[in-house]
């Protein structure tokens, strides 16, 4: 990977996130669901390429539209969201504090991010009902149930009550490992996006660093018909977490992310 400057990255990356605005403004309204889903998904595979980061796949994904799919992952950067589409598309579940951050919050909410009011009870609800119809009528969701970014060392508790809708779906959830490493192969905090660290801050370390390395493991699904919610998210905790912690000894081949042209 050729060494970019930061500000020569960061200006590439402020340019890509402009040509995605003006496709959603002027492009967006005449194609269909599945042509949008799968632009979406190009554009993301050319902005973390322009981040520095190549996306690397173990496991098999879920088909993008088919039986209802749940995707539960770690969550250790904003690169998360990205990395995962650029894999393939999905509605992502996110804090409704996302849609205020600029150009970044409108365009998550332009393809199809669905936001949850998290200081109102009662939005909780609204949020269940609306990801289960999405799940009903086959699409793929994705959430961090952990509701929180940790240094990708560790696998927090999973949010039970965020399983509900996939349970009233009969949907699959399926657990996924992110996670970052640099060009070696070594586990890096060079992504890592929490505690104090600023937005802006956790950008321009990506923006330097010599090359990082964003390993995304799709593990075997998990039906949750006839099961608890509880239950649920434990076995998909578990799963993650063992994965993690077999990280680095674990066989399974490692497959360049393939994408499509990019979006323009």
């Amino acid at each position: 990977m050729s060494r970019i400057r930061p500000p020569l990255r960061f200006l590439r990356i402020l340019a890509h996130l402009a040509s995605g605005a003006l496709t959603v403004l002027f492009l967006f309204p005449h194609l269909n669901a599945e042509e949008r889903g799968r632009r979406v998904t190009a554009w993301a595979g050319r902005l973390t390429r322009l981040a520095g980061v190549r996306v690397v796949l173990k496991g098999r994904p879920p088909l993008v539209r088919g039986q209802g799919a749940l995707i539960v992952a770690n969550h250790v950067s904003w690169l998360d969201i990205y990395v995962l589409h650029s894999l393939l598309f999905t509605r992502f579940i996110a804090k409704a504090e996302v849609r205020q951050w600029p150009l970044i919050g409108w365009l998550a909410q332009m393809t199809g991010t669905l936001f949850l009011e998290r200081t109102k009870k009662s939005d909780a609800a609204r949020m269940n009902q609306e990801m289960a119809e999405h799940l009903r009528s086959g699409e793929c969701l994705a959430l961090f149930p952990e509701g929180t970014t940790t240094d990708g060392s560790e696998v927090k508790a999973f949010y039970p009550s965020l399983f509900n809708p996939a349970l009233a779906a009969g949907a699959q959830v399926w657990p996924v490992l992110i996670r970052y490493l640099d060009m070696g192969g070594e586990p890096t905090l060079a992504a890592a996006y929490h505690d104090h660290t600023t937005l802006l801050q956790s950008v321009m370390r990506v923006l330097r660093s010599s090359g990082i390395q964003a390993e995304v493991n799709f593990l075997p699904p998990i039906s949750a018909s006839g099961g608890h919610r509880r239950e649920l998210a434990l076995a998909a905790e578990t799963a993650i977490r063992d994965a993690l912690a077999r990280a680095g000894h674990d066989t399974a081949p490692e497959i360049p992310a393939h994408r499509p042209s990019e979006m323009r």
